[in-house]
């Protein structure tokens, strides 16, 4: 139906002639994104790379979630939408309960989907582990180093396995201090090494780090052979700020060593956590579809990206109009479901309301309260009809739903609408309305 008009052409004109004053290239990109100019200004935000790579450990994380036994065709179907999506690296289970075939054909499965993505196999305790890596293809592996000294026995599973059989785990060689625990680190990123694989060492429990024995850890595992080292903090514990600072500390005393983060997001900063970091110099994030881990979960993959991608102008390779189908089949594989307003990809982030000042400003300018087209990570906008809701937003629901009503109808089926939701308490179906449309107008006829 043609909708009374509210502004003249000259005033909808002049509306966008004044936000294009406040809009900058980059900043804005026609139907991809609208943010503030200051995000991309140096001054403002401090120095950022043009590009950043993120590292998906979803498969890994799903390990930790508890209740999921995700079958492995389902394991297998996502993580073929996970590289199509571009994602430039991925971390797998690991080796646990699989065989060299299988281990062999997960990573085939990578490369023949993309050939450029870098495959990464976690959890390195011994230098068989390393060697099956190496078999089986994969380009690098995480040499786990925990960030104690004789406290690190806590995290070793054979620990627990021997103790509760009633057998002896306490060995000559059992680590008792903190040089122990990164000479031996050191002998497993040497060995990978030689095995030809790029060596990732993620430093875990950094938030009990100081800078003495931050220092002390980058020297020796650097020295070793270490590509990259990860900061990981388990208690999510570390602010952007400190984890920057850790960042820094790492880059000045192995300049030569590629630095990388695993942000938690026990207070909501994983992604901030991720932007200070790179910022300071780090060069990968690792993070996760739909932030899954233990506890309070991993940096969201699709947040991270359109932060760096839309805020700040900083690529990161990801194919982000993928991203919200990739989510919704995460939440299939594991069955847990994000919040309905989780950033980026929830089904109602797009949703600001169903009141007429709301709905009709994209008629205007679809990026106002939606300074990301949803269409970008492959989301859709949702327009509710509420109680709030006035008759410009319900002529366009109508309008819709293939009901072409007058304005004087879009009234009357206003008033019923708004008297059927007081009485029950509820919204209407599409349904419903259609069905108050049909009746309004079969009583004018």
């Amino acid at each position: 139906m043609d909708k009374p008009p509210v502004f003249t052409p000259d005033e909808i004109a002049r509306f966008r002639a004044e936000l294009a004053t406040r809009r900058a290239p980059g900043a804005y990109e026609p139907g991809r994104w609208s943010v503030s100019p200051l995000n991309r200004r140096t001054e403002v935000t401090g120095s950022l790379p043009t590009t950043v790579r993120l590292r998906d450990a979803t498969l890994r994380s799903v390990e930790t979630l508890p209740g999921v036994v995700a079958p492995a065709e389902a394991k297998t179907a996502f993580l073929r939408r996970l590289v199509a999506c571009g994602v430039p690296e991925v971390v797998t289970a690991g080796l646990g309960g699989r065989d060299a075939t299988a281990l062999k054909t997960e990573v085939e499965l990578v490369k023949g989907e993309n050939p450029d993505c870098r495959v990464v196999c976690p959890l390195m305790r011994s230098p068989d582990d390393i060697d099956r890596a190496a078999a089986a293809g994969y380009d690098a592996v995480q040499v786990w180093v925990q960030g104690f000294g004789e406290t690190s026995l806590i995290y070793q599973a054979p620990v627990y396995g021997r103790s509760w059989r009633g057998e002896q785990w306490r060995a000559p060689d059992t680590p008792r201090d903190r040089s122990a625990v990164l000479a031996r680190a050191a002998r497993l990123v040497a060995h990978a090494r030689d095995r030809g694989l790029d060596v990732i060492v993620p430093l875990l429990m950094v938030s009990y780090a100081t800078e003495e024995t931050h220092e002390e850890s980058v020297a020796v595992l650097a020295g070793a052979g270490a590509g990259e080292l990860t900061l990981f903090d388990g208690p999510g514990a570390m602010s952007p700020e400190a984890f920057a600072h850790l960042v820094r500390l790492t880059k000045a005393r192995a300049p030569q060593v590629e630095v990388g983060l695993h942000p938690h997001n026990t207070f909501g900063l994983a992604v901030g956590c991720a932007v200070a970091a790179v910022r300071a110099g780090a060069t990968a994030v690792e993070l996760s579809v739909n932030g899954y881990c233990g506890g309070p979960g991993n940096a969201d993959l699709a947040a991270t990206a359109l932060a760096f991608e839309a805020l700040y102008g900083v690529r990161t390779g990801v194919r982000t109009e993928a991203l919200t189908e990739l989510a919704r089949v995460g939440a299939e594989l594991t069955n847990y479901h994000p919040a309905w307003n989780h950033p980026v990809t929830g089904t109602h982030a797009f949703c600001w309301g169903g009141m007429d000042l709301i709905t009709q400003e994209t008629e205007i300018d679809p990026l106002l309260h939606n300074c990301l087209e949803p269409a970008t990570v492959g989301n859709a906008r949702r327009i509710p009809f509420t109680p709030d809701s006035g008759p410009y937003t319900l002529a366009d629901k109508l309008t819709a739903l293939g009901v072409e009503p007058t304005p004087a109808q879009v009234d009357e089926v206003l008033t019923r609408a708004r008297e059927l939701m007081a009485r029950e308490g509820r919204l209407l179906t599409d349904g419903e309305l259609a069905g108050l449309a049909a009746s309004v107008a079969e009583e004018v006829r």
